[in-house]
């Protein structure tokens, strides 16, 4: 454990002492592209943050290299290998996306050719536990087609969710903090050997997104645009791709250490885990494919349909609506952990429910925001008031003796006015504290 710990944390540091030079770099080199109608933020951020999550993962894994325990995997297994070689290329394809945006059907090439390059090298399915049924085994196509289509799906459902400042950063995080804990039990617990590399791709997944999510978080400086959305999809993905295809208990062990694993192990649950862990992105990428295809549009192309910008709409500030997506990646991740573990309680059950009860009044709150009574009002928020009747259009708007107008109606400013829920003229200063001609639109990347 504490050569694991220590690769996260050499991992996070140079992905967090990196972030910084990146930016500027992107300055110069103009990776700092137009907002456009989908975007939440107000001015052009510098992307390319990949770039700086790529060497973080290089320096993981040659940290890892040089540690006594840590050494076995490279020793014993290919996949790290393979790992870097797939990380390389879509890493490349992601920083010229942010510096050209390249087509959407190129990039679904690269993804694909990332895969494959795995494949060859011997990161694969190999067999599949199914449920009800045990281990299937897979033929070589079978593997290299169904493990193609899982690292294309999960480099799109995080890249599709990377549409806030530390969204995506934060959920992979939270994903690959349970994935770890999930592989390590395995392997430490059990003597499982096949789950050291996925343990050891988790915890480099975690430094990397713990490293950028200070430079990343609202309001972001800079954002890790295709290049890292790109990159920690297919890191997660071959930590799945590594436990559920190459783990397999019933050649491992017989009689009753079979049994022991099995009950710590179910067949299912190798399947299950690697899909909860991208339960929130997959189940987006689902609703954008259906709705763009619905309305007659590429799946490719870009709106303002996703999860957060629907939270965004109902209300939620950008920070609230970040952590009720958190909320939600940690509670369906780890409570398919406690189950891997423990799969016949029931408080684990009850636990998920009450939870899930929470998350559901925290998403809905915007909708039943209460409003004090009149004596409380100068103790509370302003958005929790009761709103006074609106004036007429003849009263609210003045001309001063300046030429100016006043959106009070009478004496105060136009943060008074705001204040006592009274709509505010365009022009005036310091409504939401910014000088505007006419209605601020909201933009999201």
């Amino acid at each position: 454990m504490r050569e694991y710990l220590l690769t996260l944390c050499i991992t996070a540091a140079v992905t967090c002492l990196l972030t910084g030079p990146v930016r500027k770099f992107a300055i110069v080199a103009g990776a700092m592209p137009e907002i456009r109608a989908r975007d939440v933020h107000r001015e052009p951020t510098p992307r390319l943050g990949g770039i700086a999550m790529f060497f973080g993962l290089c320096a993981g894994l040659l940290v890892a290299d040089h540690l006594t325990n840590l050494n076995e995997v490279f020793e014993k297994s290919n996949e790290p290998r393979a790992l870097l070689s797939g990380a390389a290329l879509i890493w490349l394809i992601g920083v010229l996306d942010d510096k050209f945006e390249i087509d959407a059907l190129i990039k679904l090439s690269g993804q694909m050719i990332a895969a494959g390059v795995m494949v060859m090298q011997g990161l694969t399915i190999l067999w599949l536990p199914v449920p009800g049924v045990g281990t299937v085994a897979l033929t070589q196509w079978q593997g290299t087609l169904l493990t193609v289509a899982l690292v294309v799906i999960t480099i799109n459902a995080v890249n599709f969710v990377d549409g806030l400042d530390g969204l995506a950063a934060g959920m992979v995080c939270i994903a690959s903090a349970a994935f770890f804990m999930y592989a390590y039990r395995i392997w430490y617990s059990y003597g499982i050997e096949a789950a050291a590399p996925a343990t050891l791709f988790a915890a480099i997944l975690m430094g990397m997104c713990l490293g950028f999510l200070p430079h990343n978080m609202h309001p972001a400086r800079i954002f890790m645009g295709d290049s890292g959305s790109m990159l920690i999809g297919l890191v997660l993905a071959a930590g799945a791709i590594s436990i559920t295809g190459q783990v397999d208990p019933d050649n491992l062990f017989g009689g009753s250490e079979r049994s022991a694993v099995h009950q710590m192990v179910p067949v299912y649950i190798p399947l299950l885990m690697p899909l909860t862990i991208i339960a929130i992105p997959a189940a987006d990428l689902v609703l954008a494919i259906v709705r763009r295809t619905w309305r007659g549009q590429s799946p490719f192309a870009a709106d303002r349909g996703h999860l957060h910008h629907r939270l965004l709409e109902i209300g939620h500030s950008h920070s609230r609506a970040v952590l009720i997506m958190y909320f939600w990646s940690a509670l369906i991740a780890f409570g398919a952990l406690a189950y891997s573990v423990n799969s016949a309680s029931m408080w684990i059950v009850l636990g998920v429910v009450f939870l899930s009860a929470i998350g559901l009044v925290l998403l809905l709150l915007p909708r039943f925001t209460p409003r004090a009574p009149r004596w409380a009002q100068r103790f509370v928020p302003p958005r929790y008031r009761r709103r006074r009747a609106v004036a007429p259009a003849a009263s609210v708007i003045r001309t001063t003796a300046g030429g100016g107008a006043s959106a009070t109606g009478g004496t105060g400013d136009g943060r008074e006015a705001e204040e006592r829920g009274m709509p505010v003229a365009a022009g005036v200063a310091s409504a939401n504290g910014a000088t505007a001609i006419g209605a601020r639109s909201h933009t999201s990347r």
